[in-house]
């Protein structure tokens, strides 16, 4: 295997893309190493969008690892400094972060290089094994195995100033009637939560009884609640999805292994590469970042007795009609060990609320809530749950999915204009599409300076740097970054 490189970069406020990107050129090339080796840029966490870095990362077309400023004080370096020391609370951020995104074993290529306002260090990951894997880096959380930062969301690629395309959160939420509900429950705020109402809401909307329903701090804390109480001998996700259920598994001590589909297939799930012993199997419908809709029976045949199925459905409220939903209570009969995480965020604009569920069989529901904190749901977000499953609630909700469709079609219909861009999935079903084009990463800064504020989809397992999520938005939006968009590709040299 060809060697592996990772640039470790500390850059002061002041450092920008005219001091950052030719002091990385320099150290690669004093390192006698060749930027096509870089694997990715690595810095103190909160640093991955200052403009040096990122342009950086764009010029060698390669991801931004920003890790944790305990993780990187771990980390034995040759040249430390006092001063870094006091300010970060680590001794180099340019050598630490190289050694640890490379991983057990790496050594420093180039122990540091300095400009006025900004250090690199290059470091060398170890050979691979005989077998040809490719080691796990050693970082402390373990969220970063092959180099997909799995902590990555959509909200760090947001700025002042940027037009959001890269989070899915629906425009223009929430809504005035349910912010009115919201801050009428303030008024109860002294009291604890009570969350009997909003569990029998939200049963109802599906057809369950009260004890199939668990109330949760978004879906991701019903991640971590799975993630605690599960015991899985092998625990299997398929990819490319919300690396947030993969994220919560590592965190719990788990170990997990990946199903990656296909994107020459579409991205289509195919039940027989799951293991037949996984215990633990984890699904979006419709994913999160293809956009792809898999039949419910496709699903339902990842089921068995003995295996725990969960089904992220966090993005199933924008689809018209909720086909291939397996949430109500009539589709979810006959699948053993069905788990359905269902979330409010995305059509609801609830991302600071944070409100989800989990709708699962008595005994599942059970075990997560002994393992929840007291009180995890707030008393606003419990308010909001009831509303937003309301008879009103749910028309709205309707037909904002008609609308979304409608204006994902002229989306994709505007992207057939442009050469060489590709998007994921045959019928996408989301509200966002993912793109393929080449030197993504660069397009992604370049929109950056035009704007334009999109997903990238490297830090999904089964991506590389040349996808790109957008989130679907009104067609006068669309307009607007598509022009960008256009103007970018036809400004960039062909590759």
């Amino acid at each position: 295997m060809s060697e592996r490189l990772y640039v470790g970069v500390g850059a002061g406020s002041a450092a920008g893309t005219a001091e950052v990107v030719p002091l990385v050129r320099a150290a690669l090339a004093e390192a006698g190493a060749a930027g096509a080796a870089v694997v990715a840029l690595a810095t103190i966490a909160g640093k991955e969008r200052a403009p040096g870095i990122a342009a950086a990362a764009a010029h060698l077309g390669v991801p931004v690892l920003g890790l944790p400023p305990a993780d990187l004080a771990r980390v034995a370096v040759p040249t430390p400094s006092g001063a870094v020391l006091a300010a970060l609370g680590t001794p180099s951020v340019a050598e630490a972060a190289a050694l640890l995104a490379a991983g057990p074993g790496a050594a420093l290529a180039l122990a540091k290089r300095k400009s006025a306002h900004a250090t690199v260090a290059v470091a060398r990951a170890a050979p691979a094994p005989a077998d040809g894997t490719t080691p796990t880096p050693a970082r402390g959380d373990d969220m970063y195995p092959d180099g997909h930062d799995l902590r990555h969301h959509g909200d760090a690629e947001v700025g002042q100033g940027l037009v959001d395309l890269a989070v899915n959160v629906r425009a223009g939420t929430p809504p005035a009637w349910l912010a009115e509900v919201i801050g009428r429950s303030l008024a109860g705020l002294a009291a604890y939560p009570d969350g009997r109402a909003a569990r029998h809401a939200v049963a109802l909307r599906h057809g369950r009884p009260d004890p199939e329903v668990l109330l949760t701090a978004g879906a991701a804390e019903a991640f971590v609640l799975l993630a605690r109480t599960l015991r899985p001998r092998r625990a299997v996700v398929v990819h490319p999805q919300f690396t947030e259920p993969e994220a919560a598994l590592r965190a719990a001590g788990h170990a997990v292994e990946r199903v990656v589909l296909d994107p020459s297939d579409g991205f289509r799930l195919d039940p027989g590469r799951i293991p037949d012993d996984a215990d633990l199997v984890v699904v979006g419908n419709p994913t999160n970042p293809t956009s792809v809709l898999h039949p419910s029976a496709l699903v339902r045949e990842l089921a068995r007795p003995g295996r725990t199925l969960v089904v992220d459905e966090a993005f199933m409220d924008a689809v018209p009609g909720e086909r291939e939903s397996l949430a109500d209570g009539s589709t979810a009969a006959g699948v053993p060990g069905l788990v359905v995480l269902r979330s409010l965020t995305k059509t609801w604009g609830l991302a600071g609320l944070r409100v989800g569920y989990v709708l699962a069989e008595p005994e599942v529901v059970a075990a997560l809530e002994t393992a929840q904190p007291l009180w995890a749901v707030s008393t606003p977000a419990l308010a909001a749950a009831v509303a937003c499953v309301s008879d009103r609630a749910l028309e709205e909700a309707a037909e904002a999915a008609l609308q979304v469709a409608a204006d994902r079609s002229y989306l994709l219909e505007r992207l057939r204009e442009l050469p060489g861009v590709r998007t994921a999935g045959d019928a996408p079903a989301a509200p966002f599409l993912l793109l393929r084009l080449p030197g993504g990463a660069g397009v992604r800064a370049a929109l950056r300076a035009s704007g334009y504020a999109v997903r990238r989809g490297d830090t999904f397992p089964g991506l590389d740097p040349d996808w790109l999520r957008v989130a679907v938005r009104d067609r006068r939006t669309t307009d607007g970054f598509l022009d960008a968009l256009a103007a970018v590709l036809t400004s960039r040299p062909a590759r």
